[in-house]
Protein backbone atom coordinates (compact mmCIF):
# COMPACT_ATOMS: atom_id res chain seq x y z
CA UNK A 1 0.00 0.00 0.00
CA UNK A 2 1.07 3.57 -0.66
CA UNK A 3 -0.76 6.85 0.01
CA UNK A 4 -3.93 4.91 0.77
CA UNK A 5 -5.58 7.82 2.59
CA UNK A 6 -4.63 10.57 0.14
CA UNK A 7 -7.81 12.32 -1.01
CA UNK A 8 -7.97 12.49 -4.80
CA UNK A 9 -10.42 13.11 -7.61
CA UNK A 10 -11.27 9.69 -9.03
CA UNK A 11 -13.27 10.34 -12.22
CA UNK A 12 -15.56 7.54 -13.41
CA UNK A 13 -14.84 5.16 -10.55
CA UNK A 14 -17.57 7.27 -8.91
CA UNK A 15 -20.04 5.36 -11.07
CA UNK A 16 -19.69 2.31 -8.83
CA UNK A 17 -21.51 4.22 -6.10
CA UNK A 18 -24.07 5.43 -8.65
CA UNK A 19 -24.76 1.80 -9.54
CA UNK A 20 -25.12 0.84 -5.87
CA UNK A 21 -27.78 3.49 -5.27
CA UNK A 22 -29.65 2.60 -8.46
CA UNK A 23 -29.71 -1.11 -7.58
CA UNK A 24 -30.96 -0.39 -4.07
CA UNK A 25 -33.69 1.90 -5.44
CA UNK A 26 -35.31 -0.42 -7.95
CA UNK A 27 -35.44 -3.75 -9.73
CA UNK A 28 -33.23 -4.60 -12.69
CA UNK A 29 -36.18 -4.96 -15.07
CA UNK A 30 -37.74 -1.59 -14.13
CA UNK A 31 -38.44 0.63 -17.13
CA UNK A 32 -36.63 3.96 -17.29
CA UNK A 33 -37.87 6.74 -19.58
CA UNK A 34 -34.98 9.03 -20.50
CA UNK A 35 -35.68 12.66 -19.61
CA UNK A 36 -34.43 16.00 -20.86
CA UNK A 37 -31.45 15.90 -18.48
CA UNK A 38 -29.77 13.66 -21.02
CA UNK A 39 -29.27 16.66 -23.29
CA UNK A 40 -26.67 18.06 -20.87
CA UNK A 41 -24.50 14.93 -21.00
CA UNK A 42 -21.06 14.99 -22.58
CA UNK A 43 -17.96 12.82 -22.71
CA UNK A 44 -18.25 9.03 -22.80
CA UNK A 45 -21.76 7.74 -23.33
CA UNK A 46 -24.06 5.04 -24.63
CA UNK A 47 -25.83 7.51 -26.92
CA UNK A 48 -29.33 7.36 -25.50
CA UNK A 49 -31.89 10.04 -26.35
CA UNK A 50 -34.71 11.84 -24.59
CA UNK A 51 -37.90 9.79 -24.67
CA UNK A 52 -36.19 6.41 -25.11
CA UNK A 53 -37.18 3.63 -22.71
CA UNK A 54 -34.57 1.23 -21.31
CA UNK A 55 -34.46 -1.14 -18.39
CA UNK A 56 -32.51 -0.37 -15.26
CA UNK A 57 -30.28 -3.31 -16.20
CA UNK A 58 -29.49 -1.76 -19.60
CA UNK A 59 -28.46 1.53 -17.99
CA UNK A 60 -26.33 -0.18 -15.36
CA UNK A 61 -24.41 -2.17 -17.97
CA UNK A 62 -23.96 0.98 -20.04
CA UNK A 63 -22.77 2.77 -16.92
CA UNK A 64 -20.25 0.13 -15.86
CA UNK A 65 -19.00 -1.32 -19.15
CA UNK A 66 -19.01 1.82 -21.33
CA UNK A 67 -18.76 4.40 -18.53
CA UNK A 68 -21.79 6.20 -19.92
CA UNK A 69 -22.16 9.68 -18.45
CA UNK A 70 -25.62 9.80 -20.02
CA UNK A 71 -26.51 6.56 -18.23
CA UNK A 72 -25.29 8.08 -14.95
CA UNK A 73 -27.55 11.11 -15.39
CA UNK A 74 -30.54 8.96 -16.33
CA UNK A 75 -30.06 6.88 -13.18
CA UNK A 76 -29.52 9.98 -11.05
CA UNK A 77 -32.84 11.49 -12.12
CA UNK A 78 -34.91 8.30 -12.26
CA UNK A 79 -36.30 7.97 -8.76
CA UNK A 80 -36.96 11.47 -7.48
CA UNK A 81 -36.50 13.77 -10.44
CA UNK A 82 -33.99 15.72 -8.37
CA UNK A 83 -30.29 15.01 -8.73
CA UNK A 84 -29.62 16.40 -5.24
CA UNK A 85 -31.71 13.61 -3.71
CA UNK A 86 -29.63 11.00 -5.51
CA UNK A 87 -26.37 12.63 -4.40
CA UNK A 88 -27.67 12.68 -0.82
CA UNK A 89 -28.15 8.91 -1.04
CA UNK A 90 -24.62 8.47 -2.43
CA UNK A 91 -23.12 10.28 0.54
CA UNK A 92 -25.40 8.57 3.05
CA UNK A 93 -24.36 5.17 1.71
CA UNK A 94 -20.64 5.96 1.82
CA UNK A 95 -21.01 6.84 5.50
CA UNK A 96 -22.94 3.64 6.22
CA UNK A 97 -20.25 1.40 4.73
CA UNK A 98 -17.36 3.28 6.37
CA UNK A 99 -15.93 5.47 3.60
CA UNK A 100 -14.69 8.22 5.91
CA UNK A 101 -12.66 10.34 3.46
CA UNK A 102 -14.99 10.56 0.46
CA UNK A 103 -17.44 13.07 -0.96
CA UNK A 104 -19.81 12.65 -3.91
CA UNK A 105 -21.27 15.66 -5.69
CA UNK A 106 -22.41 14.13 -9.00
CA UNK A 107 -23.29 10.64 -10.35
CA UNK A 108 -20.72 10.46 -13.17
CA UNK A 109 -17.36 11.65 -11.80
CA UNK A 110 -16.73 14.43 -14.30
CA UNK A 111 -14.80 17.40 -12.93
CA UNK A 112 -16.44 20.77 -13.35
CA UNK A 113 -18.78 22.77 -11.17
CA UNK A 114 -18.98 19.70 -8.91
CA UNK A 115 -16.28 17.17 -8.05
CA UNK A 116 -16.08 13.74 -6.44
CA UNK A 117 -13.24 12.87 -4.07
CA UNK A 118 -12.21 9.67 -2.33
CA UNK A 119 -9.15 7.61 -1.33
CA UNK A 120 -7.68 4.26 -2.34
CA UNK A 121 -8.62 2.87 1.09
CA UNK A 122 -12.23 4.02 0.77
CA UNK A 123 -12.43 2.53 -2.73
CA UNK A 124 -11.33 -0.83 -1.35
CA UNK A 125 -14.19 -0.60 1.16
CA UNK A 126 -16.63 0.21 -1.65
CA UNK A 127 -15.41 -2.64 -3.86
CA UNK A 128 -15.65 -5.11 -0.97
CA UNK A 129 -19.22 -4.03 -0.27
CA UNK A 130 -20.16 -4.34 -3.93
CA UNK A 131 -18.77 -7.85 -4.25
CA UNK A 132 -21.37 -9.03 -1.74
CA UNK A 133 -24.06 -8.11 -4.30
CA UNK A 134 -24.64 -10.76 -6.98
CA UNK A 135 -25.23 -8.21 -9.73
CA UNK A 136 -21.80 -6.66 -9.24
CA UNK A 137 -20.09 -10.05 -9.43
CA UNK A 138 -21.76 -10.46 -12.80
CA UNK A 139 -21.30 -6.99 -14.27
CA UNK A 140 -17.72 -6.41 -13.06
CA UNK A 141 -16.52 -9.49 -14.96
CA UNK A 142 -18.71 -9.11 -18.06
CA UNK A 143 -16.80 -8.69 -21.29
CA UNK A 144 -19.86 -7.69 -23.33
CA UNK A 145 -23.57 -6.97 -22.95
CA UNK A 146 -26.23 -7.08 -25.62
CA UNK A 147 -29.89 -6.15 -25.37
CA UNK A 148 -32.73 -4.58 -27.33
CA UNK A 149 -34.56 -1.60 -25.83
CA UNK A 150 -38.29 -0.90 -26.12
CA UNK A 151 -37.79 1.01 -29.38
CA UNK A 152 -36.01 -2.06 -30.81
CA UNK A 153 -32.69 -0.29 -30.76
CA UNK A 154 -29.84 -2.75 -30.27
CA UNK A 155 -27.63 -2.05 -27.28
CA UNK A 156 -24.23 -3.68 -27.68
CA UNK A 157 -21.61 -2.80 -25.06
CA UNK A 158 -18.01 -3.98 -24.79
CA UNK A 159 -16.24 -3.54 -21.47
CA UNK A 160 -13.60 -0.79 -21.62
CA UNK A 161 -11.63 -2.49 -18.84
CA UNK A 162 -8.81 -4.28 -20.70
CA UNK A 163 -7.82 -6.55 -17.80
CA UNK A 164 -11.26 -8.19 -17.91
CA UNK A 165 -10.46 -9.35 -21.43
CA UNK A 166 -6.84 -10.37 -20.87
CA UNK A 167 -6.55 -11.79 -17.33
CA UNK A 168 -8.47 -14.93 -16.37
CA UNK A 169 -8.12 -14.25 -12.63
CA UNK A 170 -9.48 -10.72 -12.90
CA UNK A 171 -12.66 -10.13 -10.88
CA UNK A 172 -13.30 -6.91 -12.77
CA UNK A 173 -13.72 -3.36 -11.63
CA UNK A 174 -13.87 0.13 -13.11
CA UNK A 175 -11.58 2.51 -14.97
CA UNK A 176 -11.80 6.27 -15.28
CA UNK A 177 -10.19 9.36 -16.70
CA UNK A 178 -10.46 13.14 -16.49
CA UNK A 179 -7.76 15.75 -16.99
CA UNK A 180 -7.87 16.60 -13.29
CA UNK A 181 -7.89 13.04 -11.98
CA UNK A 182 -5.69 11.46 -14.64
CA UNK A 183 -6.04 7.69 -15.18
CA UNK A 184 -7.89 5.91 -12.38
CA UNK A 185 -8.52 2.23 -11.76
CA UNK A 186 -9.93 -0.22 -9.25
CA UNK A 187 -9.73 -3.94 -9.97
CA UNK A 188 -9.99 -7.16 -7.99
CA UNK A 189 -8.09 -10.40 -8.56
CA UNK A 190 -8.22 -13.91 -7.14
CA UNK A 191 -5.41 -16.44 -6.80
CA UNK A 192 -5.51 -19.71 -8.71
CA UNK A 193 -7.02 -21.51 -5.71
CA UNK A 194 -9.85 -18.92 -5.61
CA UNK A 195 -9.45 -18.31 -1.91
CA UNK A 196 -7.32 -15.15 -1.82
CA UNK A 197 -8.42 -11.77 -3.16
CA UNK A 198 -6.47 -8.59 -3.64
CA UNK A 199 -7.00 -5.14 -5.10
CA UNK A 200 -5.24 -2.99 -7.61
CA UNK A 201 -6.23 0.64 -7.06
CA UNK A 202 -4.71 3.60 -8.82
CA UNK A 203 -6.00 7.11 -8.29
Amino acid sequence: EENINEVRSVASISKIMTAVIAIESGKLDDKVTIGSEINTSYGSGIYIKEGEVLTLRDLLYGLMLRSGNDAALALGYKYSGEIDDFIYLMNKTKEEIGMKNSSFENPHGLDGMTNNFTTAYDLAILYSACYKIDFFKEVFRSKTYKSVNFEYKILNFKNKHRLVHSETNCLGGKTGYTKKAGRTLITGFEDRFKNLYFFLIYC
